[in-house]
């Protein structure tokens, strides 16, 4: 069966299309597959699993569930903005939480996977809050403050993101390229998938000598005119490619 890459959905309630979109895309097209890979970014943001009673989390859980009853599986990995979900709800929504980055097989073809935004290295600032809030201390201690609190503190995070990235050049937020090759030498020159950065693409390397793939994935967003448009990563017959969704 067909195995299914996707990532940075960015689901929230100020944008219930892209949750319709998921939701069609789970009882439809998701059904091809036999293994669903969710490489980060699921959310919006993600305060805690004592969140679960949130009418859209408890929503994205059940159809997660349903999904998985119905026979497949469903594997997770946090992304920068919802590295906070945890066992609680990866119970309700019948998934494997998976760490970063993880090695799996496609075919013959050995294959690493990852958010990405641990390859933008150029992004100093980013890298050391990222070190900060991955850490299990300060997230037990985050964790600690009651729901309310720490929503207050998620939102004033944010604006405080889209303004720092207002300011930065665009490339130093993407991946660095000597990150992308040390972490193809350490894991044996894999084929790597990603997300986070919100540039699908194929990109073609040369790394000591091993010609090397890096596919990107695509974001899921809502146009203009108020639809909303994704696209899935596909294995299948011994090759990848994409799939639109709208």
């Amino acid at each position: 069966m067909q195995i299914h890459f996707i990532s940075d959905l960015h689901l929230s309630a100020d944008r219930p299309e892209l949750t319709t979109l998921f939701e069609r895309y789970l009882a439809g097209v998701a059904r091809e597959a036999g293994s669903l890979y969710i490489l980060g970014d699921l959310f919006e943001y993600w305060a805690g699993d004592d969140d679960l009673d949130d009418p859209l989390n408890r929503e994205v859980a059940e159809e997660l569930a349903r999904f998985a009853h119905s026979g497949r599986t469903v594997y997770f990995m946090a992304g920068n903005r919802d590295f906070l979900l945890g066992n609680e709800f990866a119970a309700r929504a019948r998934l494997t939480i998976l760490p970063e980055p993880t090695p799996i097989q496609l075919g013959e073809q050995p294959t690493l996977l990852c958010h990405g935004d641990s390859l933008c290295t150029d992004d100093i600032a980013y890298q050391a809050f990222r070190s900060q809030v991955r850490n299990p201390a300060w997230q037990a201690q985050f964790l600690a403050q009651p729901l309310a609190v720490r929503k207050q503190i998620i939102a004033g995070v944010r604006m405080q993101s889209e303004t720092a990235k207002s300011g930065k050049d665009a490339a130093i937020m993407d991946v660095n390229g000597y990150a992308v090759a040390a972490l193809l030498r350490k894991h044996g020159f894999p084929l790597l998938i990603h997300g986070h950065t919100h540039r699908p693409a194929v990109h073609k390397l040369d790394v000591d000598g091993h010609d090397c793939e890096r596919w990107v994935l695509a974001d899921w967003r809502v146009e203009a005119a108020g639809q909303a448009s994704g696209e899935v990563l596909v294995w299948a017959d011994g090759k990848l490619s994409r799939r639109p969704l709208n």
